[in-house]
C-alpha cells in the first residue's frame, strides 16, 4: 500500500479482543485480525461446509495477528512504543513489525517523524534535537520521548494538553496517572502547576519522564514512581489526569476520589469515541461532567466530584 505504514502486531489468541481495542487507539478507523482459533465453527456457521482450504487449516490457532495501517504523515515509531508500552502493562504477550523495519529498528528511527508542535494557546512541544522553531511568545515544553508514550502529537495527549491550559490554577498540585514521557505533568508545572507527580507501570516510561522533567529544569517539582495506577500514591491532587485506555478509566475512577479535594478537576483521555458513553455512565457515579471534548474519534472528559 503506497504512501501507508503496516503494523503486524502477533498476540496470543486469548488476548485478541483486549489486544485489539488498544490497536483502535492507534487506528481508530479500523484494524483488520486474523484469528484462526475457531476456524472450522465459523466456517461452518457462516458456509454451512467442512471443507477448508488446506493452507487455512496450516494457520497457528494459538495465535492472532492484528494489522494496523498508518497514513504516510503519521508516526510509526509513536504508536509501536505506545502499542509496546501499553500491551505490556496489560500482561499480553506480542511481537510488532513493521512493512518498512523491524522492532529492533524503529528505536532508531523514529525521530524523523517528529516535529515542533504547538499546542492550545501556551505551550509548544519542542523535540530536543530541532532548534529550528518560533515559540511566538509560547511555553517551550523540550522533549526527547524515548520509547515513552507521549510527544503531543496524538489527539489524546493533545485534548488533555488542552483540557489543562483551561482548567489548571497557578499553584495546583497535579497527579499524571500513565504519565509516559512525562508530558502532561511537565506542561502542567511549566504551565503554572506547583508540583506533579506522575505514574507508570512502565519502568522506561518513568525513567524518561524524570529526564525529561530535568532537561525543562522543573526536576524540583516533578517525582515519578512506578506503579499501576494509585497503588503507590498517597495525597491530595488538584489536578488529576490520565490519559490512558478505557478500561483502566473506569477502574481508576472508582477510587481516584481519595487523592481529589473538593473542587478538583478529573481529566480523562485514551478513550476511543465508540466506547464514550459507557466511559461517561462510569464517570456519573462520582463525577459531574463538565465538559466532553472529541476530536478524531477520541474522546476527553473534564469532571469534578458530585
Amino acid at each position: 500500500m503506497a504512501g501507508w505504514t503496516e503494523i503486524k502486531i502477533s498476540i496470543n489468541s486469548k488476548d485478541t479482543e483486549k489486544a485489539g481495542d488498544i490497536a483502535n487507539m492507534v487506528v481508530p478507523y479500523g484494524i483488520y485480525i486474523e484469528d484462526y482459533s475457531a476456524l472450522e465453527n465459523e466456517v461452518m456457521e457462516i458456509a454451512h461446509i467442512d471443507l477448508i482450504d488446506k493452507e487455512l487449516l496450516k494457520k497457528d490457532r494459538s495465535k492472532s495477528v492484528i494489522h494496523i495501517y498508518l497514513e504516510d504523515d503519521a508516526n510509526p515509531a509513536e504508536a509501536l512504543a505506545f502499542l509496546s508500552e501499553r500491551y505490556t502493562a496489560e500482561g499480553i504477550e506480542h511481537k510488532l513489525e513493521t512493512s518498512e523495519t523491524m522492532e529492533e529498528d524503529w528505536r532508531n528511527n523514529w525521530k524523523k517523524y517528529f516535529n515542533p508542535t504547538p499546542v492550545g494557546n501556551k505551550l509548544l512541544i519542542r523535540p530536543t534535537w530541532r532548534d529550528d522553531y518560533d515559540a511566538d511568545g509560547r511555553a517551550v515544553l523540550n522533549l526527547d520521548p524515548g520509547l515513552a508514550f507521549g510527544t503531543g502529537s496524538h489527539d489524546t495527549t493533545r485534548l488533555c494538553l488542552e483540557c489543562l491550559e483551561n482548567y489548571l490554577k497557578n499553584g495546583d498540585k497535579v497527579l499524571d496517572v500513565g504519565c509516559g514521557s512525562g508530558i502532561l505533568a511537565i506542561a502542567s508545572i511549566l504551565l503554572g502547576a506547583e508540583s506533579a507527580l506522575g505514574v507508570d507501570i512502565d519502568e522506561i516510561a518513568v525513567r524518561t519522564a524524570v529526564e525529561n522533567a530535568e532537561l525543562n529544569k522543573v526536576g524540583d517539582k516533578f517525582t515519578a514512581v512506578c506503579g499501576d495506577l494509585t497503588e503507590k500514591v498517597s495525597g491530595k491532587y488538584d489536578i488529576v489526569v490520565a490519559n490512558i485506555v478505557a478500561d483502566a478509566i473506569i477502574s481508576l475512577s472508582e477510587g481516584v476520589t481519595e487523592f481529589m479535594n473538593p473542587d478538583s478537576v478529573y481529566i480523562t483521555s485514551g478513550i476511543i469515541d465508540t466506547r464514550g458513553n459507557e466511559v461517561e455512565a462510569h464517570l456519573k457515579k462520582n463525577f459531574e461532567i463538565i465538559a466532553r471534548f472529541e476530536k478524531n474519534g477520541w474522546v476527553c472528559f473534564a469532571a469534578k466530584l458530585k
